[in-house]
């Protein structure tokens, strides 16, 4: 395809990695990309002794501190088969590493529940969330149980794409709301450049996006749920988030990618629409 055939559709301006299913993430200047995602992205999961599920702040019911623990990896990731131990840091601020002989019975006192740390995600593993109480849902005060992609800790895809021009639409039609970029944890966020408002990100489906040397493949739409409502951070819980998403888009906010092409991506790189 000639540079004449293919439109820039923006720019990269945000890169995100969260090494631990749940917990807040970090932001990076880079990122090394291959078909399952970003490297370290998911890379653990706590897993409920009891029941054997993935632990997942879809369910705040039962998981309802997992946001207050953040999660990240000392230094660039340039292997795959050589992630180093991440770093959690606790609620109380206290940091621990993944290696830590006891880091499961710190995390499991903490969560309020016994837990295993995987690194190595099981086939057919599931996981829970929970629809709140609201009359503008179609489910209300519902416990949902879901499949996990075969070998991943990834909820749809291994790679989820937010525009600015999405969060800016959704700021102008629910002045009453702040829609952070950290609610809707997207690997990449983009600044789209043809189009300023609008969920941007819906035209994109089915079609192939580069940036530098990767190639990602718009899948779908990503469905929010009440992890978008949550307290997290300085963020307090905002339930108009989830509102304004159901009301205006369907619950979609961001778009799934599979990954047709590895390579390394950076923030401030161009975005083109093939």
């Amino acid at each position: 395809m000639t540079k004449s055939q293919r439109s820039v559709a923006g720019r990269v301006v945000a890169v995100w990695r969260y090494p631990v299913k749940s917990m807040r993430g970090e932001q990076l200047d880079s990122a090394q990309v291959d078909e399952h995602g970003v490297f370290g992205d998911r890379a653990f999961a706590l897993i409920d002794a009891q029941t054997g599920k993935v632990a997942s702040a879809k369910d705040p019911r039962r998981w309802p501190n997992l946001f207050n623990f953040q999660a990240g990896f000392v230094g660039d990731i340039l292997q795959r088969a050589a992630l180093p131990p991440a770093v959690i840091t606790f609620p109380s601020g206290e940091i621990v590493t993944t290696d830590r002989p006891d880091i499961e019975s710190r995390l499991s006192a903490t969560v309020g529940r016994e837990v295993r740390l995987a690194k190595v995600p099981m086939q057919g593993a599931t996981a829970e969330g929970y629809w709140p109480d609201h009359e503008w849902l179609a489910h209300r005060n519902e416990v949902f149980e879901y499949l996990l992609p075969p070998g991943t800790f990834f909820d749809g895809a291994p790679i989820h794409l937010l525009t600015t021009a999405t969060l800016d639409h959704l700021n102008s039609l629910a002045l009453d709301c702040h829609f952070e970029v950290p609610r809707f944890r997207p690997n990449f966020v983009i600044e789209s450049t043809d189009q300023p408002m609008g969920f941007v990100e819906n035209g994109w489906i089915g079609r192939t996006l580069a940036l530098g040397d990767v190639r990602l493949r718009v899948e779908r739409p990503c469905p929010r749920c009440v992890m978008t409502t949550l307290a997290q951070g300085l963020l307090h819980k905002e339930p108009g988030v989830l509102r304004a998403a159901v009301l205006e888009n369907g619950g979609n906010v961001g778009v799934y990618a599979s990954v047709t092409q590895s390579g390394y991506i950076q923030k401030g790189a161009d975005i083109e629409l093939l």
